[in-house]
């Protein structure tokens, strides 16, 4: 990543715990509130992957899919489902056969670009989400979505300035915001992440993986007491206490390695 040499042992720590935070938040977070977008695909309820849930979700939607393929509601619906169920390639290629057929619609591409980030097929999201924008009149959301490419990318600054572009047209948003806290979070430059992150959870339109976020972000500047209090609000206060004394482990775990590093390092006399 396009960070400097002072934050890479700060990087690493945080890229640890931003994974960690993504497998608590996907195997605890339910909640029936509406999510707004994020780095990752969003989901208003955490299905597991082959379970009886997920396979319904998929003979729903592709029932509805195959009786009018042309249906943007359909097409989109129906990839949701075959992601949530772990088929992302099939996802892919109901999206892509949609715009082969239907021509570029922006959510479609919005969608589809994201699902092939996913996959890592980076540079085809980028081709993907530029054409579906409109320079006249862009769309922010396509905006967004560009930019949480280049973060995965590495291209933190880039990312940078086109969540910047997107808050002009959308001021405030809480998806933007929140995606340029992950921004942050990613390149280790944690004040700025929990600056950006606090920011989007106070608009009224925040959903529960932006306050999640926020209380990741907390923790790993040990603001555990706050931390736990911002994932009490959306996990019941054992999971929440659990959740934050795990990353408190962590940081600990990765302390005690960085002592001992540094004692190994003395010089030794001949």
């Amino acid at each position: 990543m396009s960070t400097s040499a002072v934050f890479r042992p700060r990087r690493i720590l945080t890229l640890t715990a931003a994974g960690l935070a993504l497998a608590l938040v996907a195997g605890c977070a339910k909640t029936t509130r509406g999510t707004t977008g994020t780095h990752a695909a969003p989901d208003v309820n955490y299905i597991a992957p082959g379970s009886s849930e997920a396979r319904a979700e998929v003979d729903r939607w592709g029932g509805a899919y195959q009786s009018n393929p042309a249906d943007r509601n359909a097409a989109i619906g129906y990839a949701n489902a075959l992601r949530r169920n772990g088929q992302l390639d099939q996802a892919s290629a109901v999206l892509r056969q949609f715009i082969i057929k239907n021509g570029n619609d922006r959510d479609v591409a919005s969608a589809y670009g994201k699902l092939l980030a996913m996959t890592g097929n980076f540079g085809e999201a980028l081709n993907v989400l530029q054409d579906a924008q409109t320079p006249t009149q862009p769309d922010w959301r396509l905006m967004s979505a560009e930019a949480a490419v280049h973060d995965q990318m590495g291209n933190n600054e880039k990312a940078r300035q086109l969540y910047t572009q997107a808050l002009k047209i959308a001021p405030n948003e809480p998806s933007i915001m929140n995606n340029l806290g992950l921004s942050y979070l990613l390149s280790g430059q944690l004040p700025d992440a929990e600056y950006a992150l606090r920011r989007a959870a106070q608009n009224p339109r925040a959903d529960s993986r932006i306050r999640q976020n926020l209380a990741l972000t907390l923790a790993l500047q040990g603001k555990f007491q706050e931390a736990e209090q911002v994932a009490t609000t959306e996990l019941d206060p054992q999971q929440a206490a659990s959740n934050i004394a795990y990353v408190r482990a962590m940081l600990d775990a990765r302390r005690q390695q960085g002592a001992g590093a540094s004692q190994g390092q003395k010089p030794q006399r001949g």
